[in-house]
């Protein structure tokens, strides 16, 4: 078995946020290469955050982001169980990584689909069953294409059904656990923001053509 200095493991655990236990392990299944154990936490990563997702996390961060032009920001909470973790550069950048994908996405309202309001399903369904291309379908086979849809559409406004900004293979529901095992807690993200400047408010449009033309009359 190869030996692992202190020394390699601390800088595995700094590169990752993992445990120092877990950062061992991964040094010596790999024979000390460090590219090759980061490699391996991250392909242990998902199945570990998922033994975590049911723990308690009340730790984390706000941030911010704020887009090129400055007329699209956001605000973002992620949470983690210790604050040691939230402070870590893995937590930090995935923080400001999911902040980017709100701002980009502006049809997402919610974080997951389990947080859209039934009133909300409800609508889409009507408008759905009203469709012109249903009409004169039988109610079963009209059902299932609208199931399909609404499936469909739930996933639009949910922030983890979004394909990744980064990397479009993976979705953010999947980046977050991959962090999370790297992290080796459990990493949630709780509510977010999106500003769009001028959002709401109404502006007084006028005609100029218009204008000029009363004014040339006059």
């Amino acid at each position: 078995m190869v030996e692992v200095s202190a020394k390699v493991v601390k800088e595995l655990r700094d590169k990752t946020g993992a445990g120092m236990m877990a950062c061992k392990k991964a040094l010596v299944e790999n024979e000390g290469d460090m590219n090759k154990a980061i490699e391996w936490l991250r392909q242990k990563g998902i199945a570990s955050a998922e033994k975590k997702s049911g723990r308690v996390a009340a730790e984390g961060a706000i941030g911010s982001y704020i887009h090129t032009g400055s007329r699209v920001g956001v605000l973002i909470e992620l949470n983690c169980e210790t604050d040691f973790v939230a402070r870590g550069d893995l937590f930090q950048g995935l923080l400001k990584d999911v902040a980017m994908q709100v701002a980009a996405c502006p049809n997402v309202e919610y974080v997951t689909t389990d947080q859209i309001p039934k009133n909300v399903i409800e609508n889409e369904k009507s408008i759905e069953m009203g469709r012109d291309d249903l009409a004169g379908k039988p109610d079963q086979i009209k059902l299932k294409i609208v199931e399909g849809r609404i499936s469909k559409r739930l996933k639009e406004l949910a922030l983890m059904e979004q394909p990744f900004i980064k990397d479009s293979s993976i979705t953010v529901a999947e980046l977050v656990k991959q962090v999370a095992g790297q992290i080796g807690e459990n990493v949630q993200v709780r509510r977010f923001s999106r500003y769009t400047l001028g959002e709401g408010i109404e502006t007084e449009k006028s005609d100029f053509a218009s204008e000029v033309a009363s004014v040339s009359v006059s």
